[in-house]
């Protein structure tokens, strides 16, 4: 579905382009860059895991087919490794054989017998002739034949290397794919274990309306304190005003000659 819209958007753009003549092409591209890594970052972590896993388990027919490659070059550099050997025996065989003629006609002598059979000085050298001949090209093929078998073992030695490489590569991909689990699952337990939704609206409801009874309970405790302090006893902290007590006295004293004379002033009315 994705890439139907990217595809769709992307025509559009390059008509869009091409008819106003605006090199769109660019948003394009970097567009579908934003959508591949969003797509990557929309997807889980244990789903990438596991698709690490899988792609670590598709190196196995690779490995397997390279590890034939490698057994099948073995077998053919021992085959080649004994030829050389047989091709060296031979030479060396050869070469004492041409010796002993060599020595046999320096000797001199008309008449040379081998093997129960005399053969004459002409055909002693004829052979020989033949017999260096053959040495020589014996000695030039299996020269080749080392050349051969020293570049195979040595493209051996470097297929062998590379082998070890990939399967020391594919053990430690193995082992970081199960230290990325491990921290994936401590991660999940951190979560798990920590699950509150800090943008929760009815965390926020819960946390007012806790402020709010402390509040209420706050205004209770102050309203029975001042009760209690301004109503039910006498404040003795702080020392009565004695120009306060005189001025009571005086008016007190006042009132009372007032009322004396009030009284007498009646009796004498009557």
């Amino acid at each position: 579905m994705i890439k139907k819209v990217v595809l769709a958007t992307s025509g559009v753009v390059l008509l869009t382009s091409l008819s106003v003549g605006m090199p769109l092409w660019s948003y394009a591209r970097c567009g579908w860059g934003w959508i591949r890594v969003s797509t990557t970052e929309m997807l889980p972590l244990e789903w990438e895991i596991q698709r690490a896993r899988q792609m670590i388990t598709d190196l196995k027919p690779e490995i397997e087919d390279n590890a034939k490659k490698v057994a099948r070059e073995k077998v053919e550099v021992t085959r080649l490794k004994q030829q050389f050997d047989e091709a060296t025996m031979g030479l060396d065989k050869s070469r004492e054989q041409i010796k002993r003629l060599t020595a046999d006609l320096k000797a001199g002598g008309d008449k040379f017998t081998y093997g129960g059979t005399t053969y004459t000085s002409a055909q002693v050298e004829s052979d020989l002739s033949s017999r260096f001949k053959r040495f020589k090209t014996k000695t030039a093929t299996a020269s080749k034949l080392e050349q051969v078998l020293q570049a195979r073992e040595a493209s051996l030695k470097a297929t062998q290397d590379r082998m070890t490489t990939m399967l020391d590569a594919r053990r430690q991909l193995e082992v970081e794919v199960e230290n990325l689990e491990a921290r994936l699952g401590a991660l999940r337990v951190a979560q798990t274990a920590t699950g509150i939704n800090l943008d929760d609206s009815q965390l926020a409801k819960t946390r007012d309306l806790l402020d709010e009874i402390a509040v209420r309970i706050d205004v209770q405790e102050e309203s029975v304190a001042v009760d209690t302090e301004y109503f039910d006893q006498i404040d003795l902290t702080e020392d009565v005003d004695s120009n306060l007590l005189d001025e009571i006295a005086e008016f007190l004293h006042q009132g009372s000659e007032q009322d004396e004379t009030h009284a007498l002033v009646a009796i004498q009315l009557d």
